[in-house]
């Protein structure tokens, strides 16, 4: 398309691409990309608000930290606005130390915030009463009404704010485009929101050229007051996908933004029985009123600047709604007995059934029937709720139903997870059992160990569920029937497979047959009278999983966990900085503030950037534009993992009496001398209790990331340390001797990927200690590490497919080896096979020396799950 002068600039890639020749666009991370050419176009070139203020500040001859004086009073500005209240910036700024040796230009903090509120900041705040008549009398006869505040900013104004930022242009997509993982287009790869269904669906709607924005809201009541007190606030929040979704995930990127306090009123002018659906109705009311602004601008769209410097026309179009449970069925107008999704009946949620799935036309037509008195029967057959005025009616292009996204959070770790299958297993084989499992659970560096079982825990976070999952399935072998593992397994594979960052067609396959399985074997638990039914709404939700990601995009991008963490920013730390009475404008303008310092401060990131920033501006040391100076290379062989030491031994000199003793490396010198006659042939000294060795504590692997699961290298420590007496005050720790798994070849530039590492030739091996040869013995810069082999993976379970492995033995000795350090792949870890009954003697410290067989533990992070169960 000649008249675009822009199109190479329709969808930014972080990879080199290069056009293939049957139309398909290769990057280089071996992905295959069908474009759609006919989306994104750029109109003409504009400037961002960070350019146009550049130009503004260089016209008025100001300096960057303007209205400051200088950057170290800008430094101590942005610490004071962050990390003080009103009241104790001002009795900072009153100290004769401030007063008198800092000689800022501000003395108190009335005078300080009136320069932080001439900084440039975000879309204004505004306020709209709302005026709801009750259906209580007063004591004269007249019917009770309330004022509420809706707090709002307008959306259309923010989705400028964030799809023209600069900090994001190098994670901006302007255009959807099919990925693939192969040539011929087979094997569909979707992970970002342009890589799924539902942009490219929309785009056939909209004129050719068109730019989407994909409106991403979340709203979700949080309590503010602390131990006493009752006030709550329900903010919205607001994200594009066009942003890659690793960077809306962080919240100190401000790339999910606050859009509005919906009123929070207990709304006691309506009698109780009246009050939940007045409730519903207000909250519909209220965000009509908020997102109205969309409407104009989804039907004929809004020119805008976007982060590379090009100006589009943006139609912002609500795409995604994140919310837990109850939220969702009050966005979409149901009961909560029924799904917000789909038209399943009341009773049949717990089966495996494809029901039709709500439609926005239908279930407006029917609300609009319902209003002018008719009954039609479909009303109480659909479970909706008499709300005549949804917010997304008039929204364009959107489908509120569709929009429901997986919540990884509430429905899977918390429900499914530990709500139902944890309770399921522990009514099976009781909580004294379960508890003995997991404090029988191997250590492993960074897993929760529940040393004192999970039965006592009263309150629990995501990450413990998640911890929880690490060795559930393992833990549960042998204690409990075979169907019952198979149920255990198949909600696992579910959760993991959930949770990947990157989705392929074999992915969602697995996916689907984890819930396919489970639905064929659940019948187990009724009839060993744990459950009665599986009418269970988390459950029913897991059907719709496959759908949403491929509408619109990988799971981690919609979690609720994101919302929960910005009300401490958002709501929480507001509410604290507010006096407590008149709150909600005092959040706002507390809000405004804390977002200006962030535009200026992200303002300088971006000018120390630029290629003709004066350099007299900034500090001399600084490095934040060494990235620009990086060229973009091609991609040659996969990232490879390094093994680190430490500089200096923690234990230099230890005899090999000590090695054999407090490590138990029993076979030390016989497994040495193996090693020196096949490693250095000519050396003639033959290792003996007189030799001295540097120990370290462990070993660091710095792993590349498996994209499918993280976009950051993962440090995987091996630990060989032992026992450690008590000392004085100063608690004993117990030895930590860890598996891992050993390449049982050569080094390979393709080992330490991981991919299909069970198609390579490795084994498990317990390290005992890691260690230098000492110089008599010649100079040898490898280090080395005293290994326990462990036997060739047996079969797997037929239950819990878990692989088996047994301590491996020579003349009714340990099998052990002196190896290269950088022979250790990575970590792992084994969970021992405990029978019906756990072994009383078995406790975390001892399992590895008391059990000799184990199982194999895929689950015990996302890169080993990847490498064992994904093909």
């Amino acid at each position: 398309m000649d008249d675009n002068p822009a199109l190479s600039k329709t969808r930014r890639v972080t990879v080199e691409e290069v056009e293939d020749e049957d139309g398909m666009s290769f990057t280089n991370n071996g992905r295959y990309f069908e474009p759609r050419t006919d989306a994104g176009w750029a109109l003409h070139e504009g400037e961002t608000s960070f350019e146009k203020y550049r130009t503004y500040q260089e016209e008025e001859g100001e300096d960057p930290w303007s209205p400051f004086e200088d950057k170290e009073e800008w430094d101590l500005a942005h610490w004071l606005v962050k990390n003080l209240g009103q009241t104790r910036a001002e009795e900072f700024l009153k100290l004769p130390i401030t007063q008198n040796r800092s000689k800022l230009s501000f003395h108190n903090n009335r005078s300080f915030l009136q320069r932080v509120d001439k900084l440039p900041r975000g879309p204004g705040w505004t306020c709209k009463k709302v005026t709801v008549r009750g259906n209580c009398e007063d004591d004269k006869g007249e019917m009770l009404q309330e004022d509420v505040e809706l707090w709002s900013r307008d959306p259309v104004e923010c989705v400028k704010e964030l799809i023209g930022n600069p900090a994001f242009k190098e994670h901006m997509a302007y255009s959807p485009a099919k990925a693939y993982a192969d040539r011929a287009g087979q094997h569909r790869v979707i992970d970002e929101m342009w890589t799924a269904d539902w942009w490219g669906e929309k785009q056939n709607a909209l004129p050719e050229g068109a730019t989407i924005a994909p409106i991403i809201l979340s709203s979700d009541k949080t309590s503010l007051s602390q131990f006493r007190g009752d006030k709550s606030a329900w903010p919205v929040y607001m994200s594009i996908g066009n942003i890659a979704k690793a960077k809306r995930r962080q919240a100190s990127a401000r790339a999910t933004v606050l859009i509005g306090y919906l009123p929070a009123s207990k709304l006691d002018c309506f009698t109780p029985d009246a009050r939940s659906l007045a409730g519903y109705r207000l909250f519909h009311h209220c965000m009509a009123l908020l997102l109205q602004p969309l409407i104009s601008a989804g039907n004929d769209g809004v020119e805008m600047v976007c982060a590379d410097s090009w100006v589009r026309r943006i139609y912002p179009i609500l795409a995604a709604y994140v919310a837990d449970f109850p939220e969702q069925c009050l966005v979409s107008c149901c009961k909560e007995n029924r799904c917000p999704k789909c038209l399943v009946a009341a009773n049949d949620r717990g089966d495996a059934l494809n029901s039709a799935m709500r439609d926005p036309e239908s279930t407006k037509e029917i609300l609009h029937k319902r209003k002018i008195g008719q009954h039609p029967p479909e009303f109480e057959a659909n479970g909706l709720r008499a709300v005549y005025k949804p917010f997304w009616a008039d929204l364009p292009h959107a489908d509120i139903f569709l929009a429901f996204t997986p919540d990884l959070l509430h429905q899977l770790h918390k429900g499914v997870f530990k709500d139902h299958l944890v309770k399921w297993c522990i009514d099976i084989i009781g909580e004294d059992e379960i508890d003995a499992r997991f404090k029988a659970i191997p250590n492993y560096p960074g897993l929760r160990h529940f040393k004192k079982g999970i039965s006592s825990v009263k309150q629990w976070t995501g990450c413990e569920h998640k911890e929880m999952q690490r060795v559930f399935v393992g833990l549960l072998s042998g204690a409990v029937p075979s169907r019952v593992l198979v149920v255990a397994r198949s909600i696992l594979d579910f959760s993991y497979h959930a949770q990947l960052h990157i989705q392929t067609t074999e992915s969602l396959e697995a996916l689907q047959t984890a819930l396919t399985v489970f639905h064929a074997n659940k019948d187990i638990l009724k009839e060993l009278a744990v459950r009665e039914h599986f009418n269970i709404p988390k459950l029913h939700q897991l059907s719709h999983y496959v759908q949403s990601i491929t509408l619109l995009g990988a799971a981690d991008g919609f979690n609720t966990e994101l919302p929960e963490r910005l009300h401490i920013d958002f709501a929480k730390d507001s509410y604290r900085a507010s006096n407590k009475r008149d709150y909600e404008e005092q959040m706002a303008l507390w809000l405004q503030r804390q977002e200006a310092v962030f535009i200026r401060s992200a303002y300088l990131d971006w000018l120390s950037q630029q290629p003709h920033s004066n350099p007299h501006d900034f500090d001399a040391d600084s490095d934040t534009d060494s990235e620009s100076e990086t060229p973009n290379l091609p991609a040659a062989e996969p990232l490879q993992a390094s093994h680190v030491l430490a500089k200096v031994p923690a234990h230099p000199h230890q005899s090999v009496q000590t090695i054999i003793t407090a490590h138990g490396a029993t076979e030390f010198l016989p497994a040495l001398r193996s090693f020196l006659l096949k490693n250095l042939p000519h050396n003639t000294i033959v290792p003996g209790l007189q030799d001295r060795f540097d120990l370290y504590r462990q070993v660091v692997i710095v792993m590349p990331p498996d994209l499918r699961v993280s976009d950051v290298p993962k440090r995987r420590r091996i630990r060989a340390t032992p026992e450690k007496l008590p000392s004085g005050r100063k608690p004993g720790t117990p030895a930590q001797f860890d598996m891992a798994l050993i390449a049982d070849r050569p080094r390979s530039s393709h080992l330490h990927t991981l991919e299909g590492i069970f198609l390579l030739s490795v084994r498990v091996a317990q390290v005992r200690a890691i260690f230098t040869l000492p110089h008599q013995f010649g100079t040898y810069s490898r280090a080395l590490a005293y290994v326990e082999w462990f036997t060739p993976f047996k079969p797997p379970d037929p239950s819990s497919r878990m692989r088996q492995v047994s301590r491996s033995t020579r003349q009714l000795r340990r099998n052990a080896a002196v190896i290269h350090v950088d022979e250790i792949v990575r970590p792992c870890h084994l969970i021992p096979r405990m029978g019906q009954s756990v072994d009383l003697r078995l406790r975390s410290g001892n399992a590895y020396e008391v059990a000799n067989d184990f199982y194999f533990n895929e689950f015990i992070d996302g890169e080993m799950f990847c490498a064992c169960v994904i093909k």
